[in-house]
């Protein structure tokens, strides 16, 4: 054998100096995510990913998935952490100043406990399901999309529970938020939602949250509700809902770009798209029915009206840019939606009414709107409230001055679909309640709208199961035949519901700010 010698050379001074060649920022998102996927070999695609067949999607090519935010994980979280930072920091401010006692009044945080019952939840369902999605979807631009949404709505959960459990060590209605949106009777209408959404399929499941909750309803409840938490003294509420909406931009661009995606595929997928975002139009509509009654009556200092907020983050955004742009894919805005426009001027009122009467049974406390409040409706709805709505709220606000403070006495029909109370008018006829209804297999099924109507014969099996809170109480399954029965298994505790004025809240607002001011006297 012959010795070989090494090459003992030095090398060059050029290739002491030469660097590996620092990829691009699209190179590098590709590299940490579409590069990480891989092609099952040993089992079937089919069989790797059961759930997007059944629905009638057609999916040719999983790789024209077009992620609009190209985030990779690392710069994501450094990203949120920094936004956490700035949260926390006001929210530590906040309680060490004993902020709770410069709120406008304590009869706003009502409108806080129905969003901790109502969307908290949803935020929590939403991320566990985006996790399953993550692991369902073919292609890996949608895994990773469903990926960074899911972490999202874990941290909304989060900061969202995290910044109202200062206002639990002080006032009613808090607690045991969790159980009270699984019983409480006004909760399954978001409830029953979300319930919905997370049964569906996977790809009307990106409709519902990427078109109905993200653009519709979080729009409305966001940015109106969080700039009005700011106005009514709410730092830490206004601070984690501007900290989200920067997540719900994101959120709802990826569910436009779902949409687009979905349609660009295949020209079959355009009338199942149709179908849902006529449905998941409604269904999300119908949720903002709460948004409406909080921004125009719980507000202390209201700021923006729900027609105002309607017209301006609905018909101008949605059916003004959204829309149009849809119709290049052959998408029509969804039905029923001229039923939407003309409740705008109506549907806060029959809201507020409906929880005025029932808030006995309700996690929060209402009252009647003073003369002040009464006055800035009329100006906000000049068309309707002081014709149909003011004579109302005068004549409550006499029964309770001669202390007949009034409230139901039975129990309301509910929508078979929303699980609303059917409190909803004819269209353009708002002295008659609307009332539509459909038989099935020998059951009767009532319906607050043509619309839910229209959802529920599209699938009667489905909507045949809903868990209507009030036939569940006259089965005797919420604790008992009693209203004190219902409401212990509500878990509700004193103050939590009722008449808000002379209330444990509004006694202990007044006290505290009684001590305030006499300290101040005696300091000057």
């Amino acid at each position: 054998m012959t010795a070989t010698t090494p090459n003992t050379a030095a090398p060059s001074p050029a290739a002491k100096t030469a660097k590996p060649k620092k990829l691009s920022m699209k190179a590098r998102y590709s590299a940490l995510t579409r590069d990480l996927d891989w092609e099952p070999t040993y089992v079937s695609e089919d069989e790797m990913y059961p759930h997007t067949k059944y629905e009638g999607i057609k999916i040719h090519d999983w790789s024209k998935w077009d992620d609009p935010f190209r985030l990779t994980v690392d710069a994501y979280y450094r990203y949120q952490a920094e936004k956490d930072k700035r949260l926390y920091s006001v929210l530590d401010g906040f309680a060490q100043g004993q902020g709770h006692l410069t709120l406008a009044d304590a009869s706003y945080l009502n409108a806080m406990k129905i969003f901790l019952g109502g969307v908290t939840p949803l935020e929590y369902q939403a991320n566990r399901h985006f996790a399953y999605l993550a692991r369902q979807f073919n292609g890996p631009g949608p895994r990773f999309a469903a990926l960074c949404q899911s972490v999202d709505e874990m941290r909304h959960a989060q900061t969202e529970i995290h910044t109202l459990s200062n206002y639990n060590k002080f006032y009613t209605g808090f607690h045991n938020f969790l159980q009270q949106h699984d019983r409480v009777w006004y909760l399954s209408v978001t409830k029953s939602y979300f319930d919905d959404a997370l049964s569906a399929g996977p790809f009307e499941f990106l409709i519902a949250i990427g078109f109905s909750f993200e653009y519709l309803l979080t729009n409305l409840l966001f940015v109106p509700f969080m700039s009005a938490a700011s106005f009514n003294g709410d730092l830490p509420t206004m601070t984690f809902g501007f900290s989200a909406q920067s997540d719900e931009s994101r959120h709802m661009t990826l569910g436009l770009e779902a949409i687009k995606f979905i349609l660009e595929q295949d020209e079959a997928n355009v009338p199942i798209v149709q179908e849902w975002v006529d449905k998941w139009f409604w269904r999300g509509y119908r949720v903002t029915g709460l948004v409406a009654a909080m921004l125009d009556y719980m507000l202390p200092r209201p700021v923006m009206s729900w027609k105002e907020a309607f017209e301006l983050y609905f018909e101008q955004q949605m059916m003004g840019g959204l829309f149009p742009d849809l119709a290049l894919y052959g998408i029509r805005p969804p039905k029923h939606v001229e039923q939407a426009i003309w409740e705008k001027e109506h549907l806060s009122h029959w809201l507020y009414d409906t929880l005025y009467q029932f808030s006995h049974a309700a996690n929060f406390t209402t009252t009647v709107p003073d003369a002040e409040h009464l006055d800035w409706l009329s100006q906000a709805y000049p068309d309707t409230f002081d014709q149909e709505y003011r004579a109302k709220w005068e004549e409550m606000r006499t029964l309770d001055e001669e202390g007949k403070r009034f409230t139901f006495p039975g129990l309301p029909e509910l929508c078979q679909i929303c699980q609303v109370p059917m409190t909803f008018k004819v269209n353009h006829d708002s002295e008659h309640i609307a009332q539509f209804h459909s038989d099935h297999e020998g059951e009767h099924y009532n319906f607050c709208s043509e619309a839910c109507k229209w959802i529920f014969d599209r699938e009667p099996e489905k909507y045949r199961q809903a868990w209507l809170p009030v036939h569940q109480i006259y089965q005797g399954n919420c604790g008992g035949p009693t209203i004190p029965d219902v409401l212990a298994w509500y878990g509700y505790q004193e103050g939590d519901s009722g008449e808000f004025v002379g209330g444990v809240d509004d006694q202990n607002w007044q006290k505290w700010h009684h001590q305030i001011e006499d300290k101040l006297g005696k300091d000057a």
